[in-house]
């Protein structure tokens, strides 16, 4: 048995296809045109590199973009006070702080300075509470990309035992609400779960986000489960030459692939689901600013 691929890069293609005609949707009929503002501070390559796709992502579907560099020694004062002017900027309907921010910034004060409105990626209490008792708003993009993905594989999800791998505020609980709203039967393990493999063994659903290079096995999985890999590791790669990394997640995809019915890879599974669902985000917190009630297809 070979799992089916799950293509997370072809899915996000469509998926700002949809967008694009939402944003145009939004021009034609209300003369609204969303924006987004992605703040960066210091010059961590990595984060470059993710705002900078964000940035051409969101001017491809239509969208303005608006991007801030801060240098990494700012004020924590003077970044708190950006966020607060983006708060009141009427072009602008999400906002966004890329994470992590340099140690002399409390990233818990950055995220509870954001308007819960602009909020795109469902990080202030707020939007955590809404997601919670199941009110509209914006959904953490990496769950929201995972669960389109299961949707759009699974058809319904009512009634499947799912295993999540991971209790992290990003990814692990806002994934269990979801799963739940969808009528799963929810179990959350993480790193010190008693027998994990045998919990694992028992899912439908596996959402692997542990942050552990190929710590899921394919003898942990049950035939025909459906794997989401939400995991980003670089490991050494002696064969591509030396010093030379490549990217895993957190599934043995070689040996999961053998057992699963159906698997994201890594890299072009999950992670091109992020940036398409922040753009979503943007289109239900422009709707939501605006008294609009936001398209579906682009939400939870």
């Amino acid at each position: 048995m070979t799992a089916h691929i799950i293509d997370g890069k072809l899915f996000a293609e469509n998926l700002r296809g949809r967008i694009a005609g939402h944003v145009e949707r939004l021009k034609t009929e209300h003369g609204i045109t969303p924006g987004l503002a992605v703040v960066i501070v210091g010059t961590d390559p990595a984060s470059q590199v993710y705002v900078t796709n964000k940035a051409k992502q969101t001017a491809e579907v239509g969208m303005n973009s608006f991007k801030h560099e801060l240098p990494g020694d700012v004020p924590e004062a003077e970044l708190l006070a950006l966020v607060h002017q983006l708060n009141a900027d009427p072009a602008v309907h999400g906002i966004l702080v890329q994470m992590p921010v340099p140690k002399h910034i409390d990233p818990n004060k950055v995220i509870e300075a954001i308007d819960p409105m602009k909020d795109v990626d469902s990080f202030t209490p707020a939007n955590v509470g809404k997601v919670q008792i199941g009110l509209p708003g914006p959904v953490s993009c990496t769950p929201l990309g995972c669960l389109m993905l299961l949707r759009d594989h699974l058809g319904k999800l009512e009634g499947k035992n799912a295993v999540i791998i991971g209790r992290s505020n990003l990814v692990g609980k806002p994934m269990m609400q979801l799963l739940l709203r969808d009528n799963c039967t929810v179990t959350v393990a993480h790193s010190r779960t008693e027998n994990l493999p045998e919990v694992v063994r028992q899912a439908d659903i596996v959402v692997a986000a542990v942050g552990r290079p190929q710590m899921v096995k394919g003898d942990w999985l049950k035939a025909g489960a459906v794997v989401i890999d939400v995991g980003i590791n670089r490991v050494p790669a002696p064969e591509k030459g030396e010093g030379k990394t490549r990217l895993v997640g957190d599934v043995d995809f070689a040996s999961a692939a053998e057992v699963a019915g159906a698997i994201t890879p890594v890299p072009g599974g999950v992670g091109p689901m992020t940036i398409a669902c922040l753009l979503a985000n943007t289109i239900t917190t422009a709707s939501l600013i605006n008294g609009l009630v936001p398209p579906s297809d682009l939400t939870a």
